[in-house]
């Protein structure tokens, strides 16, 4: 009996310990270090805010160039600052179309706390009126701003005029009936034509380099023969004015024949299977022509009968799909049409087969 109230009383002292113990451990004043058998705690200095970390600033984001004339180039110039305790490091300059960076503005890649910088920014507006925008993005190793983007926006205005804006040529007439070209300066500046060109050379004009003034009627004239070579193309007028470099001005001939349709698409072809289309061949001028010949390249398309019609012939076509090739779906031709005096005329035609 006297042993077992012997361990009672001690379970009862180390119970009691355990809670002293517990209770003086809670009660440690907040903050306090536990002392080891190293020492004390090192005092561990807060690390300042924004210590090594680059801040890249810009003066402004947005360029503004307001009224610029078409095919200017311009440059704007973005300034920036290095507004953190880091050393900051430009990592790329990428460009949208119509802009460049002129690198020899931005001489160096790094810059320390407090260094400024330039970024210089070429640009190139449109060659019609409108409006301008362009954008270049400036990346860096700025972690609150690793992409800052700088734009460049105008409104191009037209400093010169011209009419017509567009040459729509008849080969049967003289000069393919083309019309004077006039070209007047918006802004009062003068102005002189360096330069008139066209593409196969097929229009010229006179002009004198050496004359300045606010308007100009040119009087082209056309070379037939070396027009029907090409058909269709661009005048380029070179100016000395200063935000109006170029005028170019589109020009179309009127084919002397029209083939409808264009072109001649067949669906759902089985190989060796014929079909019948028809095709219509006009004369947009509303002359008389034969047709001398018809061929077929590669010998699928058959013309069954030719009936002539108001202004020029209808044809009846038999196309036969050759056998099918194992992986294939497509199969192509081209119908040329040879009229009499010259001129050919092709047509291309694309089957496709059935799905099995």
């Amino acid at each position: 009996m006297r042993n077992k109230r012997f361990i009672l009383i001690n379970l009862i002292g180390c119970v009691l310990a355990m809670g002293f113990g517990c209770r003086q451990q809670v009660e440690m004043p907040q903050g306090a270090a536990p002392v080891t058998a190293a020492g004390p705690p090192k005092e561990v200095k807060p690390v300042e805010a924004n210590e090594t970390v680059p801040k890249i600033v810009f003066e402004k984001v947005v360029d503004d160039l307001n009224e610029i004339g078409p095919g200017t180039k311009t440059a704007s110039e973005f300034k920036f600052t290095n507004a953190g305790k880091g050393a900051l490091r430009i990592t790329e300059v990428k460009e949208c179309c119509g802009c460049t960076s002129n690198g020899s503005e931005l001489t160096k890649r790094g810059y320390a706390p407090g260094e400024s910088g330039v970024l210089r920014v070429e640009c190139r507006s449109g060659l019609q009126p409108g409006t301008l925008r362009r954008q270049v993005s400036v990346n860096s190793n700025d972690k609150a701003s690793p992409r800052v983007a700088l734009t460049i926006k105008a409104v191009i205005e037209q400093r010169v005029s011209y009419q017509p804006d567009r040459l729509n040529l008849l080969l049967k007439k003289e000069d393919a009936n083309c019309p004077s070209i006039t070209l007047a300066g918006l802004d009062g500046k003068p102005f002189a034509i360096k330069q008139f060109k066209s593409t196969g050379d097929c229009i010229t004009a006179d002009v004198d380099s050496s004359v300045e003034a606010t308007r100009f009627v040119l009087r082209p004239k056309v070379d037939v023969e070396k027009l029907r070579k090409g058909m269709s193309g661009f005048i380029e007028i070179s100016l000395t004015h200063p935000e109006c470099g170029t005028i170019t001005i589109p020009f179309t001939a009127l084919s002397p024949f029209e083939v409808n349709p264009p072109q001649i698409i067949l669906f759902n072809a089985e190989p060796q299977k014929p079909m019948e289309r028809d095709l219509w061949v006009l004369s947009n001028y509303g002359e008389e022509f034969e047709i001398e010949s018809a061929s077929s390249q590669n010998n699928m398309i058959k013309v069954l009968n030719q009936q002539k019609i108001h202004n020029g012939y209808q044809l009846k076509l038999q196309i036969t799909p050759p056998a099918a090739e194992t992986s294939r779906r497509l199969f192509t031709d081209m119908l040329s049409v040879n009229i009499k005096g010259g001129d050919k005329l092709t047509i291309a035609c694309r089957g496709f087969y059935q799905r099995k």
